[in-house]
């Protein structure tokens, strides 16, 4: 019997009990779809969870002040030393002598407070550092110019606003180069508009005011020893490492400690990145595995409904083994309308993942990674056969007589 042959009847055999056979069908959808947009919602996740950690720098370690030394007494240091990162250390880690491998070092003194214009107001990060910040972190000027170091060097008033403070600041058509914008109790003029970063989680990266650090001390923070944090860009993203083990050991000199009793932490970007994205690959696996369940519950349907086939047609298959009808094309026929019922399963479940997928789900953008439509299919097929086989075997080695004596 030819193919085509065993693909009519098996459409045949479906069509007798249209009701009977949606109901299968609709099974195997299920899974299908459950694969398509669980696994599309883990990639989408992933890649959310990449995309904020990228926002925060390009190659960087952050290097914050924990305000005290490690976990044990320092050899050298005594645990009363007082812990700041400084100018000073900024000049040891931007020397290329000490540090090949930093690109730049950018200090940060931060604070939060009201940005004014024409009576409008909202609630901003004032930033104040230098113009390698800008890099760093990956933001760039959409208009207008950015800080300079002689802005630094001249302690002038100058601020690059993001693009959430200037919607909320500036009525539409106005352009804010120019202007004069109150930060807290003091005036700086407006030389640049950031272009949008979008949001890093809870954060949003552009509701920020970045000015030069020496200004932000005169009028907004007072002027301090300390700086907030340090923010070092590597030379190159393998070379983070090495930075990172340069950062350490220039501070833990300068601090007369040693690097486990370090009062600093570094935050390396790329060990965050991999911790998460490893993180977010369990997730979608476990996403795979619940989606999987459902699909294995509709094989279980494919199978329920092919032994059911098979009890009713037994006379049929008692007859047509009577008349010469081999094993092998027994097992076919009923082996290809169970796959049929899957494959039919599989390519509404594929378009129904698809169009599912271009909703957000849970806050999370679905991504469809290619890979899933084929898995999905794949395994769906698989599924015919696995679970058609012993109704079909079972069908293919009935005894011709007792088939025919079945009432």
């Amino acid at each position: 019997m030819s193919i085509v042959d065993n693909l009519r009847i098996a459409v045949q055999g479906i069509a007798a009990n249209k009701l009977r056979s949606a109901l299968t069908v609709l099974g195997v959808l299920i899974g299908v779809a459950s694969v398509v947009i669980l696994l599309a919602v883990g990639t989408g996740s992933s890649k959310a969870v990449a995309d904020q950690i990228n926002r925060l720098g390009t190659n960087t370690l952050t290097v914050f002040n924990t305000g005290r030394f490690g976990g044990g007494r320092s050899t050298t240091g005594t645990q009363t030393q007082s812990a700041t990162l400084s100018i000073g250390d900024v000049r040891l880690l931007q020397d290329r002598a000490n540090a090949p491998d930093i690109e730049s070092v950018s200090p940060v003194s931060s604070t939060t407070v009201t940005a004014t214009y024409s009576g409008a107001t909202y609630s901003t990060s004032v930033i104040g550092s230098t113009p390698s910040y800008l890099t760093a972190e990956d933001y760039s000027v959409d208009a207008g110019s950015p800080i300079t170091s002689q802005d630094v060097q001249a302690h002038a008033r100058v601020v690059l606003l993001g693009q959430t403070v200037v919607d909320n600041l500036f009525s539409t058509g106005t352009n804010p180069i120019g202007q004069t914008v109150q930060l807290g109790s003091a005036s700086f003029r407006v030389i640049g508009v950031l272009a949008s970063k979008g949001s890093s989680g809870f954060t949003d990266s552009d509701a920020v005011a970045i000015a030069p650090y020496t200004a932000v001390q005169d009028v907004l923070t007072g002027y301090s020893q300390s700086f907030t944090q340090l923010i070092v860009q590597g030379r190159s993203s393998s070379t983070l490492g090495l930075a990172q083990s340069e950062v350490e050991s220039i501070l833990a000199s300068a601090n007369d400690t040693t690097v486990s009793d370090l009062p600093f932490r570094v935050l390396n970007q790329q060990t965050l990145l991999a911790t998460a994205t490893s993180t977010s690959k369990t997730l979608t696996v476990l996403l795979a595995a619940v989606a999987a369940i459902s699909l294995l519950v509709g094989g279980i349907g494919v199978m329920n409904i092919m032994l059911v086939t098979v009890t009713e047609r037994t006379r049929e298959i008692g007859i047509r083994k009577a008349i010469g009808a081999p094993k092998g094309v027994i097992l076919s026929q009923f082996l290809f309308e169970a796959v049929l019922l899957s494959l039919i399963g599989a390519v509404a479940g594929i378009l129904v993942g698809v169009v599912g997928s271009r909703f957000k789900i849970s806050g999370v953008d679905p991504v469809i990674a290619p890979y899933s439509i084929f898995l999905s299919f794949g395994i769906a097929i698989a599924v015919g056969v696995f679970f058609g086989f012993y109704p079909a075997n079972r069908a293919a080695s009935l005894r011709p007589i007792d088939a025919l004596r079945y009432e």
